[in-house]
């Protein structure tokens, strides 16, 4: 029996390799043969340092950078040491879980931390990088990333315009003189799930300003000085397209990395599938474990569960799924690879009890081996 798990996190309970080995467990109390493997999951989004760095050879490096409204936080990235590649979640400097919620204003909050963490991995001679770009608190076009990699956006007086989507009213010029040599040489997997172009009624600031804390009048004057911004970056570089789906990911972080990097955008669960290999694994398996913390209607639009199960369907495999809970819609997803899913709540509770780590963990593992007593017996 070889079973191939790839799980990702049960957010705020089990991590995608707590989940793994729980149901681990429960294949090797009734086959102490079996084959088992467990690739880390994650779909680029949070928990994407987590997973990787605790499922391959890496390094996790935690440094000091500014936060979204400059404040010091500590931030963790990791570096893939066989493949020599940084995996940066850019929620970990510029997060909008890292300020509370009467603080938010994308006036004033910058994403310069991110590229504080992206210096920090290029001076340790890091040249390939995974970025994922969700979460964020921010608004401005990716201009303090930038500007910590040298690049300089300037008012009409040739002086620095202030960091956060405020300064860019008074942006009138970008040099790239300073730019730090070694970033031409890097190259970007950023992860990016959503299609939204940098301005305009689908655009950022629109669409995602207001959980930021943007009143009506703050959407509007972005939206214009984005747009403005845009214009001005064509004289530094012909990527500039305001339009690109993703530019507006990250109140406009995507349109920097495209803009003024070697990089491209790419869905998050396809760069995680890729980078661990998970394929290789699959071509061999006699069933495939995926899952998360809640399984709906939304799972199927590019989470990680149905990534997995695409790739096991590629190659015939039975796809079971885990997960805490499930909705009447949870369905939905059975018609996209996964063959059978099952929650692993095995009496009322509350929420906390719940998602207490050591209960998620007897439960998964106990509903996992209730499940493959079916798959391969127990046994004697």
């Amino acid at each position: 029996m070889n079973v191939v798990i790839a799980i990702d996190s049960f957010k705020g309970s089990l991590s995608s390799l707590q989940a793994g080995n729980a149901v681990k467990d429960a294949v090797l109390r009734l086959n102490n043969d079996a084959k088992v493997t467990i690739k880390p999951l994650a779909d680029g989004g949070e928990g994407t340092v987590d997973a990787l760095s605790s499922g391959f050879n890496s390094e996790v490096i935690e440094i000091t950078v500014k936060g979204p409204l400059l404040d010091p936080v500590t931030a963790k990235y990791c570096i893939l040491k066989d493949t020599n590649t940084a995996v940066i979640e850019m929620a970990a400097a510029s997060g909008i879980t890292l300020i509370s919620a009467s603080e938010r204003n994308p006036l004033y909050t910058t994403t310069y931390g991110v590229g504080e963490l992206i210096k920090d991995a290029i001076n340790r001679g890091v040249r390939r990088f995974i970025v994922g770009i969700g979460g964020s608190a921010t608004n401005d076009g990716g201009t303090g990333m930038l500007t910590a990699l040298g690049y300089q956006f300037l008012d009409g007086n040739g002086n620095p315009i202030a960091l956060g989507a405020k300064g860019l009213a008074d942006l009138c010029s970008i040099k790239t003189d300073n730019v730090v040599p070694e970033l031409k040489d890097c190259y970007f997997r950023v992860a990016c799930d959503v299609s939204n172009p940098l301005c305009g009624e689908n655009g950022c600031s629109a669409i995602y300003g207001p959980q930021k804390g943007a009143t009506p009048e703050m959407i509007a004057d972005m939206d214009k000085w984005l747009g403005n911004y845009s214009e001005i970056s064509k004289t530094v570089s012909p990527k500039a397209d305001k339009s690109y789906p993703g530019a507006g990911a990250a109140g406009g972080l995507g349109f920097a990395f495209i803009t003024f990097t070697n990089s491209k955008l790419e869905s998050g669960i396809n760069i995680i599938l890729q980078e661990t290999k998970l394929e290789d694994v699959i071509k061999d398996a006699d069933v495939v474990v995926t899952g998360e913390g809640r399984l709906d209607s939304q799972t199927v639009m590019g989470k990680a569960p149905i990534g997995v199960a695409k790739l096991g369907k590629k190659y015939g495999k039975k796809v079971i799924a885990f997960s805490g809970c499930v909705t009447d819609d949870a369905e939905i997803c059975n018609e996209h690879g996964i063959d059978a899913f099952f929650p692993i709540l095995r009496g009322i509770s509350t929420l906390d009890e719940a998602l207490a780590t050591e209960r998620a963990y007897k439960n998964l593992s106990a509903t996992a081996y209730q499940v493959f007593r079916l798959i391969i017996g127990e046994t004697k």
